[in-house]
């Protein structure tokens, strides 16, 4: 009879390791929407806890998209989404990006150097999904002048597009979108550069185009700003 007694007893402090007892134990993954931005360098992990590996790592001020977060003992982790690569951040390493603040923001300093580069980026050819100067779409154009000066953006129009907030007065450096081209809905975004004018991959090549323009005009939707 002790022996019996004895067996339920460690059967019982088994299930106890295993479950309750286990402070580190990660929690399921809860949806969660949002964009973030980064308060510092920051690792991101394969999933929530520090004992999971590091799959890439993103720049103080990257912005992030939320997808998910976890629970780890009293630790909340988010997982994010940048530039297509997901994984997860320890919930105090970020802060949630106010569209309100960053539209009454000045261009960052880059600004300056994002509108250089794009335009020594004027004559390469269109190339529907190019993100190189062997040719570009107007998404992968955005990307590289950014890149280039500092900044990792999303890799598409609409991502780019969620990424930014809109603005009422634009300075040479921000984006200016349109809709309805080639799809319904946001579908071209270009780099403003003054003027009323703007830079972008579009038709046959980079170029630069008014904003007075028939066509670009009755497609412009709003100028937004990183």
């Amino acid at each position: 009879m002790k022996k019996f007694l004895f067996s339920i007893l460690m059967a019982m402090i088994m299930v106890i390791g295993f479950t309750g007892g286990n402070a580190d134990a990660a929690s399921v993954a809860k949806a969660k929407s949002g964009t973030y931005i980064a308060k510092y360098n920051t690792n991101v992990r394969a999933d929530a806890g520090t004992k999971h590996r590091i799959v890439f790592s993103i720049k103080k001020g990257t912005r992030v998209q939320l997808t998910h977060q976890k629970s780890v003992g009293s630790e909340v982790w988010y997982k994010v989404k940048v530039n297509g690569k997901k994984g997860y951040v320890l919930s105090t390493l970020l802060t949630k990006s106010s569209a309100k603040s960053v539209a009454a923001s000045t261009p960052a300093k880059s600004s300056t150097g994002v509108v250089k580069t794009a335009m020594n980026l004027r004559g390469i050819p269109y190339r529907f999904g190019g993100t190189t100067t062997r040719g570009f779409d107007c998404s992968g154009f955005i990307q590289y002048s950014f890149k280039k000066n500092g900044k990792s953006i999303s890799r598409t129009t609409t991502g780019q597009y969620k990424q930014s907030a809109k603005i009422k007065s634009p300075k040479p450096g921000d984006l200016v979108f349109f809709q309805n081209t080639y799809r319904k809905g946001i579908s071209h975004v270009g780099i403003y550069i003054g003027n009323n004018k703007f830079v972008h991959a579009g038709g046959k090549k980079s170029e630069v185009v008014s904003l007075s323009n028939p066509y670009w005009k009755s497609k412009f939707n709003s100028f937004r700003r990183i």
